[in-house]
């Protein structure tokens, strides 16, 4: 009897035990593998500098947000997280590709070169909507600015991007990287006009 107890209490144990394992965390990034970027031909005649990312509150948090269904209701996703802040993320990726991609360098918190231009990008968020399985869509507004002419013209873009989704988490998130791709792209282009002359307009 005492055995037959001392067998129940470990089965017990055992199996309040596996009640309260939780699932693993799993983290993702926005910074996506730089090998499929070409780099310029000619870089860019200037530098740039990414400000502060501005995103909706319901997303800016460590968890995963995606939509249910066209409802409007959203799940956050415990065991899926960023990993770092949402607005953080976005602006590494962001600064990223446009390093690659202009050929220039971000001079965020660094001093800047005597010699060159500097453009500064503002991006605000205003949607970052997943359908796990189904697609991503990201709309976004970005003012470019001469840093050396605060008092300046600048130019304001707008864009909404979207992708196809697999099947998973880490298929959602690596859509949601080529999302950033194609904004650094349409920024880039901006830039590049802008840069050249005050009255080019937004390309998208």
């Amino acid at each position: 009897m005492i055995r037959f107890t001392r067998f129940s209490l470990l089965v017990l144990t055992l199996g309040l035990a596996a009640c309260t394992t939780s699932a693993p965390v799993r983290y993702y990034t926005l910074l996506s593998a730089q090998g499929d970027v070409r780099p310029p031909e000619a870089p860019a005649r200037f530098v740039f500098e990414v400000l502060p990312v501005t995103v909706p509150e319901y997303l800016n948090q460590p968890q995963l947000v995606v939509r249910q269904d066209d409802s409007g209701m959203l799940a956050v996703l415990d065991d899926e997280r960023w990993l770092g802040p949402l607005d953080e993320e976005i602006r590494h990726a962001l600064s990223a590709q446009l390093a690659d991609r202009l050929g220039a360098q971000d001079v965020a918190g660094l001093s800047w070169p005597s010699d060159a231009q500097v453009i500064k990008v503002k991006l605000q968020v205003r949607r970052l909507d997943a359908w796990p399985g189904q697609r991503v869509q990201l709309e976004a507004g970005w003012t470019l600015r001469d840093a050396r002419d605060p008092a300046g013209a600048s130019l304001v873009c707008q864009g909404r991007f979207e992708q196809p989704a697999a099947a998973g988490y880490p298929a959602l998130v690596q859509a949601q990287q080529r999302l950033i791709v194609a904004l650094a792209q349409q920024v880039g282009q901006d830039a590049t006009a802008w840069m050249a002359s005050r009255h080019s307009k937004c390309r998208n």
